[in-house]
């Protein structure tokens, strides 16, 4: 069944009409900008795709780069093998994703910030204080050690994935202590990611799980190369392995902009996009890091610290990933742009490609 039917039968209007009002949408794909790809973009384009050491694997190496601007492309490369029909590892733009599907929940009234996760996910009734909404802060206070491949022999997100874990993340994260209470303290954790992973499943129930993702967001987006993969126990692996093609993550991204709305349909309500961009302030501030929302990232500043992008508006927000990836957006602009990579190092800058794109944008108005 083709994703227009489905999304039909679904009750959401897919057509082939390109705008709503002086709108452009992505039915059923992007529309390219009469001047994308122009030679303005050449600076954009020399920083994100500069030559690389393939041997040692230093600089910065993109896949994929994709300029959204009032609902146009008006920027698109891609470094092969790569290509715009290529689902790439989002690794944890996955959390927004599904921070998003939890919000089409939210919209049919299946459950409350302020719930308990025990309710939904009954492992965690050894604690029994988290809500739903701590965990989309990264605040359960349960003990955590965010640590990747140059940490391996301490680090929970590595167990968790890879070794003792692995079979059921979720139940691994609940079995961690409480460290503090929740709430109360930032701190990231891809267990806490995983948990609403988890928690998901009891609030849209067993029979509907597996398909809910495609059903309450993807169909209806028109995402139709979207893969998402499970752990032994048949839990969406929140934190990390979502794949989807840049074209198509474009798609959350413009949903994000415009408030929650897809053409006609409001797939989230204003006030869960709103709760996503709204600062969380028990967290310290880390020069260059965005600082967090509701499950998404933000150019907002924290206590004795500037915004995290500069060069950017304030009202930008992100979903990142391991190794480079990312998902702006930047309502003042218009703008919504996606970067697939494989950094290794710390070369690559997100103020620097953001500066980068707004002085295109700058110079389009001149």
């Amino acid at each position: 069944m083709n994703a227009t039917l489905l999304g039909m039968l679904l009750g959401f209007s897919i057509t082939s009409t390109v705008a709503l009002g002086q709108e452009r949408w992505p039915v059923p794909d992007w529309q390219l900008a009469p001047d994308s790809n122009s030679a303005a973009w050449g600076e954009v384009q020399a920083y994100a795709f500069a030559p690389r050491n393939d041997h040692t694997r230093a600089g910065v190496r993109t896949d994929a780069l994709l300029v959204i601007r009032d609902g146009r492309i008006v920027y698109e490369h891609y470094a092969p093998p790569s290509s715009a029909a290529t689902p790439h590892l989002t690794w944890s733009i996955s959390k927004s994703v599904l921070a998003t599907v939890l919000g089409v929940a939210r919209r049919e009234g299946r459950f409350a910030l302020d719930d308990p996760v025990a309710r939904y996910y009954p492992v965690m009734q050894t604690h029994p204080d988290v809500r739903i909404e701590d965990l989309l802060h990264w605040a359960s206070g349960l003990a955590w050690q965010e640590d990747y491949e140059y940490a391996p022999l301490k680090s929970s997100v590595v167990a968790m994935l890879y070794t003792r874990g692995r079979g059921d993340m979720a139940g691994y994260t609940a079995a961690r202590r409480g460290a503090i209470e929740p709430g109360q303290r930032f701190l990231y954790s891809s267990g806490d990611s995983n948990v609403l992973a988890a928690a998901l499943r009891g609030i849209v129930g067993e029979q509907g799980y597996g398909d809910y993702p495609w059903q309450a967001l993807f169909i209806p987006l028109g995402i139709e190369s979207a893969v998402w993969e499970r752990d032994t126990s048949g839990t969406l692996v929140g934190s990390s392995y979502l794949y989807m093609s840049a074209r198509d993550l474009a798609r959350i991204g413009l949903l994000m902009l415009r408030d929650g709305r897809w053409q006609s349909q409001q797939v989230l309500h204003r006030d869960w996009v709103a709760f996503n961009r709204r600062l969380f302030t028990h967290a310290k501030a880390l020069p260059g890091e965005a600082s967090p929302g509701g499950h998404w990232w933000l150019n907002q500043p924290l206590a004795g610290s500037g915004r995290p992008w500069p060069d950017a508006p304030a009202d930008t927000f992100a979903a990142l990933g391991h190794w480079g990836q990312g998902l702006y957006v930047v309502p003042q602009e218009q703008l919504v742009i996606v970067r697939y990579a494989d950094d290794r190092d710390a070369q690559f800058q997100h103020n620097e490609l953001l500066k980068r794109v707004l002085a295109v944008r700058a110079e389009d108005r001149q």
